[in-house]
């Protein structure tokens, strides 16, 4: 028999079962149509998050913590202000020579004073030294790089090799740049729900379908203050249980991604002398009050096409039902304890 999507079941709520409480929950049958649905859907939610999140590049500003050197041809003099002698730093702990950006975002240099440099570019740094120098010296010659860059960073966490801080420098940080900064992907990394998190906004990311479809995950730039996390695939794992040969937790593939059928070869298949084949369902949600429940026909010659299309969330459950002859072994199995414990008080009374 067939159940249409107007068909319900009737959930008896534990905490209202004095007042014989019933929750009515919709089974829906997975079709074609419920397929493209959910496929539409969830494609208008990555191209949501990618319109945020795609950019070009901008250019490295010059931030407070950072370390520049400056260097003023024929005039040495002036670097040793900013501790740039010709030695060789020995030890992690040494200072980084170099004049260090202040709190305030200044700079302090020799004959130039104080000049405020946060949020300028190399080249608008090195403008200004000049200009400030030239009302002391003759057609100045000067030189500024970033020696440490300090003030901007991210935080890379989950499977990759290296998780951590990641300083974002002149090179721009795209999402593949910080993976790789942190020392790639390891093997049991979920490419398809890379979260980033962007001023208490999380974005996910399924790095897999992005390359499948063409786009290119180096048009995300990370900036100062992101949190990428790259979860494991047994985050994303769906239970499968009932009439299966083997129930079992069953993770994801390697790509990140997991459809009912990938869910249920995991399992060994449905067992074929107790299942009821009809009768497979997808319990999603299943903490909330409603639940969304799914259900697949799996007689139907288009059902093992269906199932390799629906794609599985992660905490779903995949549950197997058992035939009629099953069920009434198992409530049988119950009941013939209690109908031997009454024989046998019934005997030892006479």
């Amino acid at each position: 028999m067939r159940m249409s999507q107007t068909e319900t079941l009737l959930v008896t709520s534990a905490s209202e079962q004095s007042e014989a409480a019933y929750l009515t929950i919709p089974i829906t049958d997975i079709n074609v149509s419920l397929i493209e649905k959910m496929r539409v859907a969830a494609a208008q939610r990555e191209a949501d998050d990618l319109h945020v999140l795609y950019g070009e590049a901008s250019p490295y500003y010059v931030g407070v913590g950072d370390v520049l050197q400056i260097t003023v041809w024929d005039h040495p003099e002036l670097a040793a202000a900013g501790g740039l002698q010709q030695q060789t730093n020995t030890r992690p702990a040494d200072p980084i020579p170099g004049f260090v950006v202040d709190n305030n975002g200044n700079l302090q240099f020799p004959y130039a004073g104080t000049l405020h440099v946060a949020g300028l570019e190399v080249a608008e740094i090195q403008k200004r030294i000049t200009e400030a120098l030239s009302r002391t010296f003759v057609s100045p010659q000067v030189t500024v790089r970033i020696n440490s860059f300090r003030s901007k960073q991210i935080y890379v966490d989950g499977q990759v090799h290296t998780p951590g801080i990641v300083a974002i420098n002149d090179v721009p940080l795209t999402l593949y740049e910080a993976i790789n900064r942190a020392g790639g992907l390891g093997p049991d990394a979920d490419q398809s729900r890379i979260e980033l998190v962007r001023g208490g906004t999380s974005y996910k990311l399924n790095m897999s379908k992005m390359l499948s479809s063409g786009m290119d995950p180096s048009k995300i730039s990370l900036l100062s203050g992101d949190l990428l996390r790259i979860p494991p695939r047994t985050d994303s794992s769906v239970s499968v249980m009932g009439e299966v040969n083997r129930p079992i937790t069953a993770v994801p593939l390697q790509s990140g991604e997991l459809t009912l059928s990938d869910a249920i070869a995991q399992a060994g298949s449905i067992n074929s002398s107790t299942a009821n084949a009809a009768q497979i369902y997808v319990i999603r949600g299943s903490l909330k009050k409603t639940p969304n429940i799914y259900r697949i026909d799996a007689h139907s010659p288009v059902a093992m096409l269906l199932a390799n299309q629906f794609e599985l969330q992660p905490k779903d459950i995949v549950y197997v039902d058992g035939s009629g002859l099953v069920r009434f072994n198992r409530v049988l199995t119950l009941l013939l304890p209690a109908i031997n414990a009454g024989l046998t008080a019934a005997v030892l009374t006479k």
